[in-house]
């Protein structure tokens, strides 16, 4: 389907957890959090079945994401009746990695290829004071054994923080070179109570810059499903340079997302507090077409933009790991 601004909508981040067991300081606060009971969160049964009716009604990409995904239980179980929903052309997942060399063969043989792995700083101290958690480690076994199993590309999302790991920019860049790795710069947003402030800001051109040191950069094509990523190529690697810069170059004129949230709400954008309540109907009976007609309503009143570049670094009110990352 298209929205009134002509966008055809066919990407959806789907949550399935808020739960987390980082505590990321852009995205969950160690403390006051509060998650939802389980008793509101959809079931899976009830997620497999939203998604079947956003397919009849144009979506044709799924991204899995949390919270922490794998933190679920029952997880791969999910998944692999996710990738067997007819109409579906691709179903990807975002992970942090923490557990994910326990859990990569399994998710392989589920049918994903693709997987997003998000990791800050390649310095395991740093991990650490991003983080909150001792665990590089694990993630970075996590990543080789994923790449053991045959997942390609492997995705890996770099929040970029001014004074925190704006220093590792070339060793990531590095990293893309030796390894076949996709490593993703996106810039730090202003979502919840993540402490933003233009102190820590660092635009994709600063990071375009310091790249362009290393040698030429060759512009990648993005496939139909892509997200938002400008994709380059360095000489001589073995993989790719992505950067998302949602506040300097928003993409919003060709966004083509919906989010659903762990507990059912459907958002046309991550910085629209709007949300369409899908589990309610759902839960009491109401019946396919009236879910069907709430999903267009949201597609066709997507916003146009996030709003960031005329009002300013506004937030958006919920947490990151309650949207879905």
């Amino acid at each position: 389907m298209q929205d009134k601004n002509h966008r055809i909508i066919n990407y959806l981040r789907l949550s399935v957890t808020d739960r987390c067991n980082l505590r990321c300081i852009y995205c969950m606060p160690e403390e006051g959090i509060r998650f939802m009971p389980h008793s509101e969160i959809l079931t899976y049964e009830e997620m497999l079945h939203l998604v079947r009716l956003c397919v009849q009604r144009g979506i044709r990409k799924v991204r899995v994401t949390g919270g922490e995904p794998l933190v679920r239980k029952g997880f791969a179980g999910f998944l692999e009746r996710l990738c067997r929903i007819e109409g579906l052309k691709e179903v990807a997942l975002t992970t942090n990695g923490v557990l994910l060399k326990r859990y990569a063969g399994d998710i392989r043989k589920c049918g994903i290829c693709r997987i997003n792995v998000s990791l800050d700083s390649l310095r395991p101290e740093r991990f650490f004071q991003i983080t909150g958690r001792d665990c590089f480690q694990q993630v970075w076994e996590g990543i080789e054994e994923a790449e053991r199993v045959g997942f390609d590309p492997i995705k890996i999302n770099v929040v970029a923080m001014k004074g925190m790991n704006d220093d590792e920019i070339l060793d990531f860049a590095d990293l893309a070179r030796k390894r076949p790795y996709h490593i993703r710069f996106i810039e730090l947003m202003p979502v919840g109570q993540n402490g933003w402030n233009p102190e820590t800001f660092i635009s994709t051109d600063e990071i375009y810059r310091q790249l362009l040191s290393l040698g030429n950069l060759a512009p990648v094509h993005s496939h139909p499903y892509d997200g938002p990523a400008k994709r380059f190529k360095m000489d001589g690697s073995r993989g790719e340079i992505g950067l998302i810069g949602a506040l300097s170059h928003h993409f919003c004129s060709a966004c083509n997302r919906l989010r659903l949230t762990a507990e059912g709400n459907l958002r046309g954008c991550l910085f629209s507090d709007e949300e369409t309540d899908l589990k309610t109907p759902l839960r009491e009976g109401q019946g396919d077409e009236a879910i069907l007609k709430l999903i267009e309503w949201t597609i066709r009143n997507k916003p146009k933009d996030h709003g960031l570049l005329t009002q300013g670094p506004r937030k958006c009110v919920r947490e990151m790991h309650s949207i879905g990352g």
